[in-house]
């Protein structure tokens, strides 16, 4: 219904792979990065998040494309994506020079935030082992045409971390469409991992070409802006939810634009604190127009990093078991909502709790 056309799942070894880094995320808790004096370990990254949401909460079979060092800290990475279900062997191993000049692993420090504090990361990213990674490293058409894949996930901070990432993440979107495997990309626009490689002009150079390949766009309003070149008019930075019309106005811009798009999606969040947050999201398709998901006002958070990576994975979920627009968008939505109750960037929710979310259950203690 949405209008996507999904391989049969008996003839792919995989459901759903995901290429782009991942990272060591060092967490502070309630402390402050500045002042932490113990770190819990946690795996996580944008497009990552996406096929480990898949995988441990949704119970699909996924993969993540990617390049690790082969140290100590790139085999606790490799065991903490095992944990999460996630299929290891697409890695590929970069040899380690013992001090990290040639290729590293990369580190992602970050604090939750609470009330008036907002929520802050600080990556140490530079060089690493996957933003080296080349086309000529992997063979796409073997994993999308011999192995076969339903659904490839990508995204914008991958193809930011260098001009070497971006033509990697073309030769794979190319590859994939080749196959008649579905694309889906989530624009994720990060200032800082553009800011040496020509901004946001050339975060708009690469997104376009890219856009030219996808099915399935994913994004906020910052991310449309930033990323397409797209006005998106009335959006107010305030403290209430950001209107739902302006985002209308945008999709319909964004489609016309690129017609090979057959979903757009995009969370709605207005901020009234680090704490406390107003929760929706929209989606459009081809075949069914633009549908909005249950708004949840003052979503109390925990950890919001990871919520718009488990709405994508939620929403892709659905739209890979054949459900209608309206339902994905309300597994996406209830997905993102759950994950930002717990710490990390990858979500402990389960399927039966994001169904009962999604269908309007509450909170009520279960025993």
């Amino acid at each position: 219904m949405s209008g996507l056309s999904v391989r049969a799942a008996e003839e792919c070894r995989y459901d759903a792979v995901a290429l782009g880094e991942v990272m060591l995320r060092l967490d502070p808790g309630e402390q402050r990065i500045r002042t932490a004096r113990n770190l819990a370990v946690w795996e996580g990254g944008g497009e990552y998040n996406v096929a480990r949401g898949l995988s441990r909460v949704f119970g699909l079979r996924s993969a993540a494309i990617t390049a690790l060092v082969d140290d100590e800290v790139g085999h606790l990475i490799e065991g903490l994506m095992l944990a999460g279900g996630v299929d290891t062997s697409l890695i590929r191993w970069v040899p380690s020079d013992g001090v990290g000049r040639s290729a590293r692993n990369g580190l992602n420090f970050t604090e939750r935030g609470f009330g008036v504090r907002g929520a802050k990361g600080v990556s140490d990213r530079g060089h690493t082992a996957v933003s080296q990674l080349a086309p000529g490293d992997l063979d796409f058409d073997h994993l999308f045409g011999s192995l076969g894949v339903r659904w490839l996930h990508t995204g914008g901070i991958y193809a930011a971390l260098s001009e070497q990432s971006s033509r990697t993440v073309i030769a794979a979107i190319q590859a994939a469409k080749r196959h008649g495997t579905v694309v889906s990309y989530d624009l994720n626009y990060r200032p800082s991992l553009w800011k040496s490689i020509g901004g946001m002009a050339r975060a708009q150079e690469v997104n376009r070409e890219v856009a030219k390949w996808v099915d399935v766009m994913i994004g906020n309003e910052e991310d449309f802006i930033a990323s397409l070149g797209f006005d998106v008019e009335g959006v107010d930075e305030g403290m209430t939810m950001l209107p739902v019309d302006a985002y209308a106005a945008m999709i319909d811009k964004v489609a016309s634009s690129y017609p090979n798009l057959k979903v757009i999606a995009t969370t709605l969040r207005a901020v009234h604190s680090a704490s406390d947050n107003d929760w929706s999201a929209l989606a459009w398709s081809v075949d069914e127009g633009l549908v909005q998901a249950a708004d949840r006002r003052n979503l109390e958070i925990l950890d919001r990093v990871g919520g718009g990576d488990s709405f994508a994975s939620g929403l892709i979920y659905g739209l890979l078991a054949g459900d209608g627009l309206q339902s994905a968008v309300e597994l996406g939505a209830a997905h993102g909502a759950l994950a930002m109750t717990t710490p990390g960037d990858t979500s402990m929710a389960t399927r039966d709790e994001v169904h009962k979310l999604a269908r309007g259950g509450s909170a009520r203690v279960e025993r």
